[in-house]
């Protein structure tokens, strides 16, 4: 019976998502790779996850001291996308934008489907265009890889992540 109730998830997930769907540990056409979306917690089935296909490709991290030569270079739009609250208690990346996610990163969506002067409005920054180089950052690299995943599904071409986040800038800035 629980068996049954799982199936009947699992069908129906996928046309919930609206996204192609695999269960965890099948595999994955070439290509693509699979992200995790969503986990059943349906009773009897709490191991079982479903993926979405993405063809964005691994995150390309940079390092502390690669981001500081971005910035110098002017080279590189770099794009925080932590709440305005944290900005305001923990400090910011000097240059970066602030993208708030808020909430599953659909800001980050939407902003970069903004027209280039709305985004400059809103944002006080220049809008990426899709060859520019962009790199995400937030307070710790969770909510940076959900940008950088849905900046490459957008289709700008070269992205990358500074994992480390606001933490580990602010450490390295203070060891200088």
């Amino acid at each position: 019976m629980a068996l049954r109730g799982c199936l009947r998830f699992a069908g129906v997930v996928p046309r919930l998502l609206g996204n192609s769907t695999v269960l965890s540990g099948t595999s994955v056409p070439e290509g693509h790779r699979c992200v995790p979306n969503h986990v059943n917690t349906h009773l009897g089935c709490r191991n079982l996850l479903f993926c979405r296909f993405s063809s964005a490709p691994p995150s390309t991290e940079v390092s502390y001291e690669q981001l500081k030569q971005l910035l110098a270079s002017r080279k590189a739009v770099v794009i925080d996308v932590r709440e305005p609250w944290e900005l305001r208690e923990y400090g910011f990346i000097p240059g970066s934008i602030n993208v708030p996610c808020e909430c599953c990163l659909g800001q980050v969506n939407n902003a970069l489907q903004l027209a280039p002067e709305e985004f400059k409005e809103k944002y006080g920054g220049d809008m990426p265009q899709q060859t520019d180089n962009i790199v995400f950052t937030c307070l710790a690299g969770v909510r940076s890889k959900e940008a950088f995943t849905t900046a490459t599904l957008l289709g700008y071409k070269v992205v990358h992540l500074y994992a480390g986040g606001w933490r580990d800038w602010m450490k390295k800035e203070q060891h200088k």
